[in-house]
């Protein structure tokens, strides 16, 4: 499973990696308007934090920011292979830390994953089936195992559509996969 894992994550890597930066962005924006279809005013959500070649979560932090959503954003904690999660008010806290995430070092204004409805995670690769294929270290599928009354919404680019990808019991599947292409898969709660 790990070999069949890791080739897929490999192929997904050159499909994004193939789109230009300026792809990427307006595809990014693409996202992020479908994803503000579905979020309902007032919910707190959870949102990464983009490294450079992921969908570009800024166009939604700053849409959920100017419809007065609450904002959270995960905090990677290595020690323990753990997110710590931080409210944010403004991007500008937003600086690059573990893994060149950017998180809110030093302006951290501790949230609790009771008070969070939604969940937009990163993928690498995903299938019409809800599979998501992450990066391997498991971050978010523990978050979600201790978390799984949050509605989870998987993103990515339609580059990175696999016909199955691979997973197993520790893989937690998504709600909602959404690509500039619009909502791909539903479990009927997007």
């Amino acid at each position: 499973m790990r070999e069949e894992k890791n080739r897929v994550r490999q192929q997904m890597r050159n499909n994004r990696e193939a789109l230009s930066p300026g792809e990427r962005l307006e595809k990014s924006r693409k996202i992020c308007r479908h994803v503000m279809n579905i979020i309902r005013n007032g919910e707190t959500v959870l949102v990464y934090s983009a490294k450079e070649l992921e969908a570009n979560t800024t166009p939604i932090m700053t849409s959920l920011l100017a419809k007065g959503n609450p904002v959270v954003v995960p905090i990677i904690v290595k020690a323990d292979v753990s997110l710590r999660l931080s409210y944010i008010r403004d991007l500008s806290v937003l600086v690059p830390s573990t893994f060149n995430v950017p998180e809110p070092i030093g302006n951290e204004i501790p949230a609790d994953p009771k008070d969070i409805r939604t969940i937009i995670l990163p993928m690498l690769g995903f299938d019409r089936k809800g599979g998501r294929l992450g990066y391997g270290a498991g971050y978010y599928d523990r978050f979600l195992a201790r978390n799984p009354q949050i509605r989870k919404i998987g993103i990515a680019f339609a580059c990175q559509e696999a016909e199955r990808v691979p997973v197993d019991e520790n893989d937690i599947h998504m709600n909602c996969i959404i690509t500039e292409e619009g909502i791909v898969y539903s479990d009927g709660t997007c």
